[in-house]
């Protein structure tokens, strides 16, 4: 409990700091809910590691996001990677989203994702020109030699190791803008450097993207860990530690492959604000 309160504490106090020029009046930040694809679970056991989901089926969203700020854009999470045949009804690829926007990845100055799995960097590689923003320990872990071994998942991300990035050490908050509208937050558990963004907007007020902290609505409240997570105490720690920030900042929480969750955002090219 120590540590927890520490991380708590230590986080608390990092976006305190970075907030204070954004209390003086918020920066004009949109934030974008993209469809980068869907899941059908006709068995989702292995996301609870207690049996609550043995044999249930389940539906999630894999959504991708794009924080636009005066001083520059964002892609945070880039889906799933896109197959030379697209099976019909398929999502769009994220590039031609972002064509809706007059956007091209040449654009892009900042590029994260909560973290290296296929369906949050699947097309992470068209944007190796961004400045790549990521923790140290999941930049290891997404070049480690198990990744390496899987072609297809490596080669959608493997432009990112020659990448222009900023690495994220210990459990201090990143600020992408320098003025607390935008934070790249640790949260290991689901994989070493799993991380949270807190978005500031004016009038929506703040949003909280979880990345993989929960998977299914239900988990949030009964705080189930996946089997296949990487530390399931660092799990525990950052629920604990996402809830007291989402408490903090009065933020509104997305659990990002929650179909409600990313139906209640404006549908794109719509923006929330």
């Amino acid at each position: 409990m120590m540590i927890l309160r520490a991380l708590a504490l230590g986080a608390a106090a990092a976006l305190a700091m970075a907030g204070g020029a954004a209390a003086q009046g918020k920066p004009d930040v949109r934030l974008y809910a993209i469809d980068c694809g869907k899941f059908d679970l006709p068995d989702a056991d292995t996301f609870a590691d207690d049996g609550a989901y043995k044999g249930v089926p389940k539906k999630l969203v894999v959504p991708c996001y794009l924080i636009r700020h005066p001083k520059g854009d964002l892609v945070w999470d880039t889906g799933l990677p896109v197959p030379a045949t697209p099976p019909p009804g398929a999502a769009k690829p994220l590039v031609d989203s972002l064509k809706e926007l007059g956007l091209a990845p040449k654009d892009i100055e900042y590029l994260s994702v909560s973290h290296s799995h296929f369906d949050h960097i699947g097309q992470a590689g068209v944007f190796a020109g961004s400045t790549w923003i990521v923790h140290e320990r999941e930049k290891e872990y997404a070049f480690r030699p198990q990744a390496r071994a899987n072609a297809s998942q490596f080669g959608a991300y493997s432009a990112l190791e020659g990448a222009k990035t900023v690495e994220i050490k210990g459990e201090a908050p990143h600020d992408v803008f320098g003025d607390g509208s935008v934070m790249v937050i640790p949260a290991p558990g689901h994989t070493p450097g799993h991380t949270l963004l807190l978005v500031k907007l004016r009038q929506a007020g703040n949003v909280l993207l979880t990345g993989d902290l929960w998977h299914i609505a239900e988990s949030r409240a009964a705080k189930r860990v996946p089997r296949f997570n990487f530390n399931r105490e660092q799990t525990l720690k950052s629920y604990a530690l996402a809830e007291q920030i989402a408490a903090k900042e009065k933020a509104r929480v997305v659990r990002q492959h929650v179909p409600e969750d990313f139906a209640a955002m404006p549908k794109f090219p719509q923006a929330l604000r």
